[in-house]
């Protein structure tokens, strides 16, 4: 499966990686690679634990345009 992720640096430094389409499925790292890295493990988990659960592995994401 493939996932969008976000990636943000927090104000200590550390880079913030989100899955948007899983509900409380963040990770961190120092570096874009290591974040990157340790969410694929994160996303992984959050999936085993929701199937464990019965619940549905994802939530709905979608794109919308706003204009500014």
């Amino acid at each position: 499966m493939k996932f969008i992720v976000n990636l943000e640096r927090d104000e200590t430094g550390m880079i913030v990686a989100e899955c948007p389409a899983i509900p409380g499925c963040v990770s961190q790292g120092t570096t874009e690679a290591e974040a990157l890295d340790n969410i694929r493990e994160a996303i992984e988990a959050c999936l085993e634990a929701r199937a464990a659960n019965g619940m549905p592995l994802t939530v709905a994401t979608r794109e919308v345009e706003v204009k500014v």
